[in-house]
């Protein structure tokens, strides 16, 4: 459970401030009803619902009822969902509703535990035994995890099992177990394919180096070599270390994928420092990199003081790697993990339009970037985090800012509306990259770069009106910022020559008042006076309006800076409908009816 929980509470509840604060957890209150909130809130099933889709815990002191109409609509995949657990009002139930086995029922002991009750946990392991399978320790990992079930179903059902391995008197939380022969339950960093299940705990570390290009198959084949050296199984591996300089290298991020564990950065000087326990110090590496040793280095400063090679460096021609292991389970990591900047499209603000995805990158973000309006826009989601607010005009100084936190090991969410790659700050994070001269670090250059979709302005306003982007359609900024205003006024002839439905994005500012009605003046020389023109303003929120207007009425005073203007073609049609008249642009399927 990564992500820290919200409490959620309906009335004043002297138990859902005890729960929070013993959490360390946010109270999430319903506004006017709980006055010690940290958080307020006018709609608890949005609310909830959220949370859970962004991948937070739940703890809700209510009914339980409440918490399950919240999030139904979003079940799916039992694997993914986030624990979600219902309190009673007066302390004298906790029930772990979703997530048992993703940290639920855990949580749920603990809390009641705090209040002093019984959890009332219903998964059969857990109920019976006590534990869960599928859900060891820190620093263990559960080899083949799709066993899980079908051994406990055999527990259960009466079998026994016996503990092997070197590490078998390690595995404490296994005691409740039945005793037995039937199932055989290995403890080991070693390979143990015959066993039942698999338990690892994870006391070793590798260090690798890799030239630039380095193949991937190649540093993965000396890998694999390297652990069937060393007896071991690649689920006791804590993570992998490398020179930050490697950060972004394609083969070290490869087998870190492939590996399924973090990989920890460290500067040269942090590798140097090891110097005096590497068993192979090359004055070659010193001389490129700053350091004796860039895989035992980076193995012993992984492991730390009690770490002890298990395997010296082992290299091929582009790749070096070293095994480095410890007393006991790895469970805080050194150095530093690579760093994230997620350019996430929240749409046009309203929390249901949010992709499950952008609403899952922010909750995981630790610091947030962006246009303050934006940020506020996520309500609970931007809630206790860190953020840095720019102003209107300051898109270089924000995706600057966001690309040197996320290379200082950072994960930081730079928070776009609409979608980040239209006319949003995608392109300029990837300029920026790409600039040779006033562009940003060469940390920033090797920070993980993540871009996710969210619906534009064009969409939002398309869905409400019906359907005028059923056919060719294009978007074109009125501001001359950027953009020459010569070549605005040649990209709209061309658009309205080709007969295309148009969405302008920008259409005026306070001091830019004219673009819009050449706009109009052009598209007048190439379709109907008639052609419909639908201006939407603050969509999704509760301030949002739809106007229609004949394109030869279309008044600039009436558009301001939060209006997309979309413009139909000549073949566009409004149709009257019960719920209001509906805009379509027919693609031609007429044509295909049989006369």
């Amino acid at each position: 459970m990564a992500l820290t929980p919200a409490v959620i509470a309906l009335t004043t509840s002297p138990v859902a401030r005890q729960v929070a604060d013993a959490l360390g957890a946010p109270l999430h209150g319903r506004a006017g009803r709980v006055p010690d909130a940290d958080v307020a809130f006018d709609d608890t099933l949005e609310q909830v619902r959220t949370l859970f889709a962004a991948g937070v815990p739940v703890v809700g002191v209510c009914a339980a009822g409440i918490l399950i109409r919240a999030v139904a609509p979003l079940l799916a995949d039992k694997r993914a969902e986030p624990p979600v657990i219902a309190v009673a009002e007066d302390g004298s139930a906790v029930v772990p509703l979703l997530g048992g086995h993703r940290g639920a029922n855990a949580l749920a002991r603990s809390i009641a535990e705090l209040l002093g009750v019984q959890a009332a946990v219903t998964t059969a392991g857990d109920a019976a035994l006590g534990l869960a399978l599928d859900e060891p320790p820190e620093g263990w990992w559960l080899a083949e995890p799709e066993k899980a079930g079908a051994v406990m179903a055999d527990l259960l059902s009466g079998q026994g099992a016996r503990l092997t391995g070197e590490a078998a008197g390690e595995a404490r939380w296994l005691d409740t177990l039945p005793p037995g022969t039937d199932i055989e339950v290995a403890c080991t960093t070693a390979p143990a394919p015959a066993a039942s299940l698999h338990f690892a705990p994870q006391k070793a570390v590798l260090g690798v180096g890799a030239s630039r290009g380095c193949p991937p198959e190649e540093l993965a084949d000396l890998v694999r070599a390297t652990l069937a050296e060393a007896n071991l199984a690649p689920e006791a591996l804590a993570g992998i270390g490398t020179l930050d300089l490697k950060a972004d290298e394609p083969a070290i991020l490869d087998l870190s994928r492939a590996l399924s564990v973090p990989l920890r950065l460290f500067t040269a000087a942090q590798l140097e420092a090891e110097a005096s326990r590497l068993a192979t110090p090359s004055d070659t590496v010193f001389a490129e990199v700053g350091c004796h040793g860039v895989s035992e280095g980076a193995a012993l400063a992984f492991a730390g003081p009690e770490g002890q090679l298990a395997v010296t460096k082992r290299k091929s021609r582009n790749a070096t790697c070293a095994v480095a292991i410890v007393p006991t389970p790895i469970t805080a990591l050194a150095g530093r993990p690579r760093g994230r900047l997620s350019i996430v499209g929240i749409g046009p603000g309203q929390a249901a339009w949010r992709t499950p995805e952008a609403s899952r990158l922010i909750a995981e973000a630790e610091e947030l970037v962006g246009y303050g309006l934006y940020i506020d826009l996520l309500g609970p989601l931007a809630i206790g985090k860190p953020r840095a607010d720019f102003p209107l005009g300051g898109e270089e100084d924000r995706c600057r800012y966001a690309l040197e936190r996320a290379g200082e090991g950072r994960n930081v969410a730079l928070v776009c509306s609409g979608d980040a790659g239209i006319y949003a700050m995608a392109a300029l994070v990837f300029e920026l990259l790409d600039r040779e001269v006033h562009g940003v670090s060469d940390a920033a250059r090797r920070a993980e770069v993540i871009v996710t979709p969210g619906i534009s302005a064009l969409q939002a306003a398309a869905a409400r009106a019906g359907a005028p982007l059923g056919h060719d359609f294009c978007a074109v900024s009125l501001s001359d910022l950027l953009t020459p205003r010569e070549d605005i006024l040649r990209r709209l002839t061309a658009a309205a020559e080709g007969d295309f439905v148009m969405a302008l994005y920008n259409p005026v500012s306070r001091t830019r008042r004219t673009l819009l009605a050449e706009a109009r003046d052009i598209l007048l020389k190439h379709r109907p006076a008639e052609t419909p023109v639908l201006l939407a303003s603050n969509l999704g929120r509760p301030q949002e309006q739809l106007s229609y207007r004949r394109l030869a009425d279309l008044r600039v005073d009436e558009v301001d800076m939060l209006t997309v203007v979309l413009i139909g073609s000549s073949q566009s049609r409004i149709v009257q409908r019960g719920e209001g008249p509906r805009l379509y642009t027919p693609r031609g399927y007429a044509r295909k009816v049989p006369a």
